[in-house]
Parts: structure tokens; C-alpha cells; sequence
């Protein structure tokens, strides 16, 4: 391929934005390729080079490039009609009904602008309502880039994972790996008390989606209920993409306090969200004493397209079209492994996906989890897959970006650029994109 174009593009970009790129995870090497245009589910670069496209926004793109009709034509309706006002909208009260009727832990919701203001909000607001200060999350859990969560370390000693944060700040979080339910149980013996709220993505999804173990969730729920702190599912990722219209939380059966959104609830426009609780929700200014407002919260152009979107699933058979596709993958890739890579564990469930390379595999692989690491105890992986951040991130992390992804994309599919952000499968995708993506893992790997 020739990437002429955006070898140029990126040359002038390092002038005039840092590193070349407005979010680190494009800083692809040796160059990022820019595009140009997306087409259902494919993308076009600079250089009229196509790709089939997995990223699919890092997860927003429910629907691929072309929105349906009725989401189209909401977004130019609400465009039309004027940018924004600074006061509120009816398609701002639709949404948030919408979004009440469908998701178990929701009864009150407030719309913000990004999925990093979400959990910075719902940081703020356990603090608020609890009294307390202290935050547990997990160790390769992503929730956005704020303070109280960059934290890296172990309980006892936790600090912060950039440069600009002050050590100070790390003292209130409590960073413990995820799955290990002896750990939790240790942290809330000592600081119970004190934790204002659990913050967990109830799948990894920047870390190579780790799926949770039997029973993990369910002993979140406990401690927090014993302990008086709220458990906060990070939905970001997960949210209208795992479990249909109910979120992961409805698959995984257990109810958080808190739960934030991002991503799909925008119908691909910038948007966060935290939804919970009325009590809790309502701690919110002006009807609380926790402060939280913002200019472009509720933008009518994204809650009419988010509306849209979401409207559009409950119709159609989207969750059907884009998990059996998802699964056909999963599976496709599990065999390819089993007779190229067997070490490799391909992780991921309803339109989700990723291969993570794993370095040991067991002497035999009868019987393993089919489409999709499902930490099931029986699984002759089981003892291989992983079960935190830490085992994704001692994977063969350089081949997948260095080696791996550049043979993929040479091959025309689209994958995110290094071995821990997931991917996705869109209603744009067909059986064809996937026997063609099939076709050049075989090649890949």
C-alpha cells in the first residue's frame, strides 16, 4: 500500500500537535495513516487505500459509517434547528427516558460530554454522598484520563501512572488487580470505612477484555452493601454494545449503585453520562450539594442521535446481526490459533473482540471456551488465560503492534494499534467482511 499522503500529513501535523495525533492511541509506527472517509464498514485513508474497520471509533460505531435513515434525519433535524441553546431540550428528557426503561441500575440519569467527565463525575459524587474520600479500582481498569484514577501500584502503595499528577492525589485511590477476590476482601477489612465506592468496568476493555471470574461481581456487590460504599460500573466501553439495550449489567446480573455511559448512548457524537440511583443521582446540583454542570451537557444534535441510535436497536434486529457475526469471528480466530499460535487466547463476547498474545498454552486445548475466553474453570486455558491487567500486559505486546497489526493493515483490516484497547463488530459488517478478516489472520499470524 501507499501511505505517500499520510506520511506528509503526519510531517505537518508534528509541527502544530503534540506527538502528531489529538489522542495517544493513534501514534501508530512508523506513521499513522489518516483517513479520509468511512463507508459502512470500511475506511478510507489519504492515499484511497481501504480498510475493513474494527475500530469502529474505539467502540461508538454501533451502526458503522452510515447511520440508519432515522438517525440520520434526527441529527439533521436537531442540527438545523440551531446548535445549542444553554437551556434544556425535549430530546434530552426522551433520551434519559429511554435510557431508564432499559438499563437495571438507572432511574435518574445526567448527560456530560465525554466518558471521562462521566467517571470524574461519578468519582466525585460517591465522595459526595458517602462523606468519604477513598476510590478502589483496578489495576489496568481505564476510566478516562483523570486524576483520582491514573494510579497505578498495589493497595499499599499506590501512585500515579503520569507525569502532572501529584503523589498526594494517589493516597485516596486504592488500586487492586481485578478478579482477585481475596485482595478486595483484605482492602475493605482494612479501609472499608473509608471507601467511598468501587470503580470497575465489569469487563476490561482497555486491557485486552478480560472477562470477569464466577462469582467476582457478585462479591463487589456484598462488600459494597456491607460496607456502605457504591459500586460504580464504568459502561463506557460496554454500555449498548454487551447485553443489548440493558448493558453488561443486565448479562452479568448484578446491579450497580452508579453506572457510566459514553460512547454508543451519543450515537457517535461526543457524550458521557452517569446514570443510578434517584437518591444518588440526586446528589447532583441543583437538586444535591455535589456540583456538576456544563456547557455542552445535553447537546440536543447528540441526545437526538444517541435517541436515534438506541431506538433504531430496539427495532431491528441489531444485537442479533452484530453478535452472531462477533461470535462467527471469535470462533474463526480460536481455530486459527489452535493451529498456528495455541498459546495466543482470543478474548472478547457480543460484538467484541480481541487475540491476546499469551505465551504459554496447555498440553492440550479439547474442549476450550469456543468463541471467546470465558474464564471458565473447566477450560483447559483456564489456567493460561488471563485474569488481570497485569497478564494481558506481560503478553507478547510489541509483536502485536510491531509486527502484527502492520501485516493486518497491510492486508486491508483495521485493528486497534496496540494489544490492549478492544474491537469491535458493527451492523455494517457482513459475513463476507468476516471470512476476508479470517483470510488475513491466517496470513498474519
Amino acid at each position: 500500500m501507499n501511505h505517500d499522503r499520510s506520511r506528509d500529513l503526519y510531517d505537518r501535523a508534528l509541527s502544530v500537535i503534540p506527538g502528531g495525533v489529538n489522542s495517544s492511541v493513534r501514534a501508530t509506527r512508523p506513521y499513522p495513516f489518516f483517513i479520509e472517509r468511512g463507508d459502512g464498514a470500511h475506511v478510507v485513508d489519504a492515499d484511497g487505500n481501504r480498510y475493513i474497520d474494527y475500530v469502529m471509533g474505539y467502540g461508538p460505531l454501533l451502526y458503522g459509517h452510515d447511520m440508519p435513515d432515522p438517525v440520520r434525519a434526527a441529527v439533521q433535524s436537531h442540527a438545523s434547528e440551531g446548535p445549542m441553546y444553554g437551556a434544556p431540550t425535549e430530546i434530552e428528557v426522551d433520551h434519559a427516558e429511554f435510557v431508564a426503561r432499559h438499563v437495571p441500575s438507572v432511574e435518574m440519569i445526567r448527560f456530560v460530554n465525554s466518558g471521562t467527565e462521566a467517571t470524574v463525575s461519578a468519582v466525585r459524587l460517591a465522595r459526595g454522598y458517602t462523606g468519604r474520600d477513598k476510590i478502589v479500582v483496578m489495576q489496568g481498569g481505564y476510566h478516562g484520563a483523570q486524576e483520582s484514577t491514573l494510579v497505578e501500584g498495589g493497595p499499599d502503595n499506590p501512585r500515579p501512572s503520569t507525569a502532572g499528577i501529584p503523589a498526594s492525589f494517589a493516597e485516596h485511590t486504592i488500586p487492586v488487580p481485578f478478579n482477585d477476590e481475596e485482595t478486595i476482601e483484605r482492602v475493605f477489612e482494612e479501609h472499608g470505612h473509608d471507601i467511598a465506592g468501587v470503580l470497575v468496568e465489569p469487563v476490561l476493555g482497555n486491557y485486552g477484555i478480560v472477562q470477569p471470574i464466577s462469582g467476582y461481581h457478585e462479591t463487589l456487590r456484598e462488600l459494597c452493601d456491607d460496607y456502605g460504599s457504591l459500586l460504580v460500573f464504568d459502561e463506557v466501553i460496554t454500555g449498548f454494545r454487551v447485553g443489548g439495550l440493558g448493558c453488561a449489567q443486565s448479562k452479568l446480573g448484578v446491579t450497580p449503585d452508579v453506572t457510566t455511559f459514553g460512547k454508543i448512548i451519543g450515537g457517535g457524537f461526543p457524550v458521557g453520562a452517569i446514570g443510578g440511583k434517584a437518591e444518588i443521582i440526586e446528589s447532583f446540583t441543583p437538586s444535591g450539594d455535589v456540583f456538576q454542570s456544563g456547557t455542552f451537557s445535553g447537546h440536543p444534535v447528540t441526545m437526538a442521535a444517541g435517541h436515534a441510535y438506541l431506538t433504531y436497536a430496539a427495532e431491528h434486529d441489531v444485537y442479533e446481526h452484530v453478535n452472531r457475526l462477533g461470535e462467527t469471528l471469535r470462533a474463526g480466530i480460536t481455530d486459527l490459533c489452535e493451529d498456528r499460535a495455541p498459546e495466543y487466547t482470543v478474548v472478547g463476547s457480543d460484538s467484541m473482540f480481541k487475540t491476546v498474545f499469551t505465551r504459554d498454552a496447555p498440553s492440550s486445548l479439547g474442549d476450550q471456551c469456543a468463541d471467546g475466553c470465558e474464564q471458565r474453570t473447566d477450560c483447559p486455558r483456564y489456567d493460561h488465560c488471563p485474569k488481570t491487567g497485569g497478564d494481558v500486559a506481560d503478553a507478547e505486546t510489541e509483536r502485536w503492534e510491531r509486527v502484527f497489526w502492520q501485516e493486518m493493515k497491510e492486508r486491508g483490516v483495521f485493528l486497534t494499534a496496540n494489544q490492549f484497547e478492544s474491537q469491535f463488530v458493527s451492523y455494517a459488517h457482513t459475513e463476507e467482511d468476516v471470512e476476508e478478516t479470517l483470510e488475513a489472520y491466517k496470513e498474519a499470524l
